[in-house]
Order: structure tokens, then sequence, then C-alpha cells
């Protein structure tokens, strides 16, 4: 008879040893190893070694590639096509080349060297792109280069799960399976770019209409799982499947409903994908082969660690950046184990030489999390360019800062800070904004928008950007604990400075006027007209005309303040929030379509979305008609819903 026992201690040992995780502040993935490898077969065997579990593991690595998915487009993952084809190529294959020479030189066999070298040179797809994105990195230079290495990895299996068995039987059609192979890769995915397209929001449309969460679940798994089966079906690895689905997902209105609903999903897949993997060490092979095993982890970490920092360097990247990038992808990963179980099967690798891979593979994977937490902290010890570049970065906000005086300082670029800096530009006060998203300063920064990337918790950066020129500090974001690291420095340096604060509710009231805030101003909306009407009145500008501006703007319907730009952070929105309208900064690169023609023959109007401003030449600009003529460079922030601006944006560039 089948028992509950088993199933009940694993999650009762999940639920101790991840609480005991997050207590610590160590990513609860380590928790979920530790879990595997204490109720695997090398300890209490309560869970059985087999295929199902292995399966389920991967279905928690597809919901994982899916969500990645969903914060890019095609037109960026064509941007990122050096990244893929260039880095990711060249990783791949200097990688297997120094590990095969060195396995080769050592068994005395270049087979199992190429078979050991291509498992080593894959990373845990699962493990970086759950951290980076966790950390808010995956839109930083070192997360899209990670990421971009990451995505040419999952191509690389394919070609070479065909090699493998092609040098194990001495095939004399290998050039010809991996022509098939390359073509029939090409075609899939052309397919399902092309035809996806096409399919996925009025499909999306159908099924919304219904107006049933239950059916919108029920469909959103479906095109996840089955996108990734079509995949698996012609030779790809499901995940690069799900990252598929998730990129055409990512081109409709409904992204951010649909990335809500598969969290509870990758969650607890991923979850169980990571107890699998700490199932296959073996305490046994670790100290049996304990010399294998160093030998084999020094050919992992320092070895790719070098590589990719070097080819980071060798395409132009910041070295920061490059070593950053190096440290996330250093670890053995989950595709390793593939081909290692497929070169044992053929005989390629002997059993023990197998099994001393796969424990440097775990143990690789063991330590990626905290290389990848301490990744700054490293790499401000091993470069001390990074020491120069960090303090570039705040020479360059002190000199942005410095054009500054008698402002309003707004911490945090969320709607609320968007809206008092909008507020405060037509009263002709001076902002200066720091915010921790990159995407959405990225996005306001391209509009011109004076907001830098800095985490204004920290006393050098509040100086950097103006605090002792300041009229008036603005916290925006509703973190208490932030919002006191900001008070705490403001009283230290100027006690007289006026702060206001935002907050959800009255709970933290007292804290935070104990703390220091003059005041204290509530939620959404109408919490960002009060906060608007207090920098005002703090900024100098009469009660009588703060009262008619608020007044105006409620008369207006708000319009001042529709539109904002999404950051990665910002709350998941529910369908009918999807189309409220936002903006979005497009930047005319060369070559777009739009270049060259006047705005009235976009037909920007008839596709429902509004021209705010265009940036040129760092000048940001209103006055415009239809006649203006578009430049390359220029940026243009547009106003509209999701669905529209997809067509807008794609009017633009490439006139579709």
């Amino acid at each position: 008879m089948h028992s509950m026992a088993p199933i009940v201690l694993v999650l009762l040992a999940a639920v101790l040893v991840v609480t005991l995780c997050r207590s610590l502040k160590v990513p609860a993935m380590l928790g979920y190893l530790v879990v595997g490898f204490l109720t695997g077969p090398g300890v209490m065997n309560l869970i059985p070694q087999g295929k199902e579990t292995a399966f389920l593991g991967e279905i928690g690595i597809v919901f994982m590639m899916f969500t990645i998915g969903l914060e890019f487009s095609l037109p960026r993952l064509r941007a990122m096509r050096q990244l893929v084809f260039g880095v990711g190529f060249a990783q791949v294959a200097l990688t297997m080349l120094l590990v095969a020479m060195a396995i080769a030189y050592l068994t005395g066999s270049p087979l199992t060297g190429f078979a050991v070298g291509g498992a080593l040179a894959m990373s845990s797809t699962a493990i970086v792109s759950k951290l980076l994105a966790e950390r808010l990195e995956l839109n930083q230079p070192h997360g899209q280069l990670a990421i971009g290495v990451l995505l040419f990895q999952d191509i690389a299996v394919v070609p070479l799960l065909i090699m493998l068995p092609a040098f194990a039987g001495g095939s004399d059609t290998l050039w010809l399976d991996l022509a098939k192979a390359g073509g029939k890769v090409l075609v899939v995915l052309a397919l399902l770019l092309f035809f996806g397209q096409r399919l996925v929001r009025p499909w999306f449309h159908l099924v919304a209409r219904q107006r049933s969460g239950e059916l919108f679940m029920i469909n959103v798994l479906l095109v996840t799982l089955g996108i990734a089966w079509m995949t698996e079906l012609s030779g790809l690895s499901l995940a690069l499947g799900a990252f598929v689905a998730g990129m055409l997902i990512s081109e409709t209105e409904y992204r951010y409903q649909v990335e809500e609903d598969i969290k509870p999903f990758r969650d607890i897949l991923l979850g169980f994908f990571f107890i699998t993997v700490g199932m296959k060490l073996e305490l046994s092979v670790l100290f049996g082969r304990f010399g294998d095993v160093l030998l084999l982890l020094a050919l992992l970490l320092p070895l790719k660690l070098a590589v990719v920092f070097g080819l980071g360097r060798l395409f132009g990247h910041r070295s920061n950046d490059a070593m950053r990038s190096a440290l996330a992808l250093a670890q053995g990963g989950e595709f390793g184990f593939v081909l290692l179980s497929l070169a044992l099967n053929l005989n390629l690798v002997a059993a023990p030489m197998a099994q001393a891979a796969i424990a440097a593979i775990l143990i690789s994977m063991l330590a990626a999390p905290f290389l990848i937490m301490h990744g700054e902290r490293i790499t401000r010890r091993l470069i001390r360019q990074d020491w120069m570049l960090q303090s570039l970065d705040l020479h360059q906000m002190l000199v942005a800062g410095m054009s500054k005086d008698d402002h309003v300082l707004i911490c945090g670029y969320g709607r609320s800070g968007q809206a008092l800096a909008r507020l405060l530009e037509t009263e002709k006060i001076n902002t200066f904004a720091l915010d921790m998203d990159p995407e959405r300063v990225r996005e306001a920064g391209e509009a011109g928008d004076q907001v830098v990337f800095g985490d204004a918790g920290k006393k050098e950066v509040l100086l950097a950007a103006g605090l002792m020129r300041a009229k008036v500090v603005v916290v925006t974001f509703a973190d208490t604990h932030a919002a006191l690291r900001i008070l705490h420095t403001v009283r230290e340096v100027r006690p007289e400075l006026p702060v206001i604060v935002r907050t959800i509710d009255e709970s933290e009231l007292d804290v935070l006027r104990q703390a220091g805030a003059d005041e204290v101003v509530a939620e959404v909306m109408e919490g960002s007209l009060m906060l608007a009407s207090q920098a005002l009145l703090e900024a100098g500008v009469p009660p009588s005309r703060v009262l008619r501006r608020i007044r105006a703007v409620r008369e207006e319907r708000y319009d001042l303040f529709r539109g904002f730009f999404r950051g990665s952070s910002d709350e998941t929105e529910s369908l009918e929030e999807s189309l409220v309208p936002r903006l979005l900064s497009v930047q005319v690169c060369g070559g777009a379509a739009a270049i060259g023609q006047p705005l009235g023959a976009l037909g920007l109007a008839g596709l429902g979305v509004e021209l705010k401003a265009i940036r040129r030449n760092r000048v940001r600009r209103t006055d415009f008609d239809d006649s203006f003529e578009i430049s390359p460079d220029d940026v243009m922030v547009l106003l509209g819903t999701p669905e529209q601006l997809a067509l807008a944006e794609s009017r633009i560039l490439q006139g579709d």
C-alpha cells in the first residue's frame, strides 16, 4: 500500500529547512537542495529517484524559463543576437575545448574529454535566472550577458545530444545529421515565432472575453506546456520552447496577469526540481573519489569563470559586468546531468568518472547562489576598476546633481514619484529622482526625466544627488524600513530639511514621525495629490496657487497623471488594469521605418496612441505638429494600452 508518510516528511523537511534559509537570508533553493540530499537515496531514501521525479523537476524549469520569456520581446531578442550567438557560442566552444584537452590528457580518451567537456560547459539556467530575477538584475548588463549565454547553452544541447551517439557508434553521417538538426531547429523556431505572433493575441482575447479566471489559468498552462511540448518533439529542449511561449505572450497586454497566475506553479515545481538535484549527491562518491571531484571542480569553476570573463571583455563589456556574469555562470547545470547520463550509457565515460563529474557539478551548483549573491562584493575585491567605475557612477550622479539647486529630491520613481515629478514640472520646480528599478530608470531616462539609478538609503548616494542643496525630500515608495534609513541619513546631515513620506496606511505613522518625517501621506492617487501639495508648499508655492492646481488636476480627471512607465518591480495587474493607458519610450534606431517621415504619416492617432513628447539631442520637446519629421536616435514617448503601444512600436520601427 502507498503511504503518505514519505510525502509528509519531505514537506515537513522542506518547510523547516526553507524557513531556516529565509531566517539566515540565504536563497531558498539551497534549502531545497539540502532537503533533496537528506530525503534522497544518499541518506533517508524517502523519495525514489526515477524518471517521474526528474520529469516533475524539469516542468519546474519550464515555468521558470516561461517567466523569463515574459521579460523579453522579439525586438529585444534580435538586439541580443551578439550575446547569444557571439559570447554564448564562444563560451561553449572554448570551455569544451579546454576541458576536453585536460580530460583527454588524463584519461587518454578524446571522446571522454569531449563528453565531459560538453557537460561542464553548461550552466544552471534554473539557478541563474531565478536569482537574477529575484535580485532585479535581469535587465542589468551582467544579467543580460548571463541570460544570452544561457540561451545559447540551451540551444547547444541539441547538437551535443546528436554528436555523442554518432561518435560512440562511429557514424559516417555526422555532418548530415547535424545539418538536418540545425534545419529542424530553424524551421520550428521560425514557425513558432511567425504564426505564434499572429495567433497568441486573438486566442487570448477570445479566452479573456469569457471572464473566467479558471479558464484563463487553464489556457496559460495549455500555451506554456503546449509550445514546450512542440519544441521537445522537434528535438529542442522543453525550456527553450517555454522561453519562446513567454516571449510571445510578452507582446500582449496579458503579460502581467499571466506572470502572476503562473507563479504558484513555477515556485512549487522549481522547488521540486532543486530537491531532485539534491538527490543526486552521493557521499560515497564524494569521499571515495575526492581527488577526481576536486580536479573537475578546478576545471569547472575557475576555468569557466576565466573563459566567460575573458570573452565578456573581448566582446566589449565592462570589467565589472564581465566578472559578475562569469561568477553567475561558473557553476555546472542541469543539462550536464543529461549529457553525462547519455555518455555513460554509450560507454564514452567510465562510471567512476561520470559519478565524480556529477558530484563536482552539484557542489558547484551549491556554491552558485553565494557567488551570485556576493558577486558585487567579490568583483570589487578582484577588479580594482570596479571601484573606479562605481566612483565614476557617483561622480556622474554628482555632476547631474550639481546642476540642481533648490530642487525636490524624489526617492523612488514609481507611479507616485512620476506623478509628483510631472506636477512639480508644471510649476517650473526642479526635481531629481533616485530609483532602484533599472528598467524604469532606462525608460524614463530615455524620455528625458531627471532620474538616475541609485539606492536612496545610502548616504553617499543622497549626497551625490544634491541632498545639501535640496529644498524638500520626498519618499514615494511605501517601504517603512527603507524610509527610516533615508530619514536617519537626512536628519544626520540636514536636520532642518523637510521630508515627506508615503505609506500605505496609518499603522506606521507614529514610527515615521518619530524618525523625523515632517508629513506622512497615505496611498495611491489621492495620496499622490496630497504628496504633491505638501511638496509644492514646502517648495515655496503660495497655498492658494497649490489649491488651484490640485483642483484643476481633479477637474481634468487626473489627465496629468495618465500613463506610467512600468517597472519590473511593479505589482501585477488584473485583466481590467492591464487595459489602463501607460507610457512607453521608443528609441528610433538606425534603419527604423519612421526615419524621415512626418508624424502625420505614422497614423499613431488612428491606433489610439498619443505622442506625449519627443526627446532629441538630450532635449525633451512637446512643440511638434504633424509635419515634424522623425530623425535617427529620437526617443518618442507614447501613451496607450499595451496592445496599442505594441502596434505603434512595430509601425515606428518596422513600418507594419
